[in-house]
């Protein structure tokens, strides 16, 4: 029996060892597990975290926009007066021209207009120019080289590079104007 005993604790030995290998094995493959849930979490956060600054950077871009643009409905609604108070201006009698009042209008004209495009507003150059529906909206046709802009009915005015109110135009159509003859 004495022979036997060492058999018996060497298989106890063994089998303990053999345990002991398949219980590193089962750990090994729990921590491989383990690590590979952990780099899922970690692109996930990295993901979300793209994710914010993206929507931050566009939450701060839509508010510039929201600021920058405010205003344009009321400076469109200024426009027509802007309008009138140039007609008003142009049409004013020379006799009358040379009084301090109306060089008194004329320098509040000129003032509102400055602070009008001190906010962003300028005026969309038409006149000679190449007809471009995203800033020119033609009223008619007319006698002059096709395509180009020939007279200006109203201004045209831009909020920043935004069009508030295109400018409304004559486009040549292409006949020759009639020549005078000799």
């Amino acid at each position: 029996m004495t022979q036997q005993e060492p058999k018996e604790g060497q298989t106890n030995e063994l089998e303990q060892g053999v345990t002991e290998i398949e219980d590193m094995e089962t750990l090994k493959k729990i921590l491989a597990e383990e690590k590979e849930r952990a780099e899922g979490y970690l692109a996930n956060w990295q993901r979300a975290q793209a994710d914010f600054i993206n929507y931050k950077r566009r939450s701060e871009q839509e508010k510039e926009e929201i600021g920058k643009f405010a205003n344009g409905l009321f400076m469109l609604n200024l426009l027509p007066i802007l309008d009138d108070l140039e007609r008003a201006l142009v049409s004013i009698p020379p006799k009358l021209a040379g009084f301090t009042w109306v060089e008194g209008i004329s320098l509040i004209g000129r003032k509102f207009q400055a602070s009008l495009e001190a906010q962003g507003l300028s005026q969309i150059e038409a006149l000679g120019e190449p007809f471009d529906p995203n800033l020119h909206e033609a009223a008619i046709h007319g006698k002059g080289k096709e395509g180009i802009v020939i007279e200006e009915l109203q201004k045209g005015y831009k909020l920043h590079d935004r069009v508030i109110r295109p400018a409304m135009v004559v486009v040549g159509n292409g006949e020759e104007e009639d020549k005078k003859e000799e």
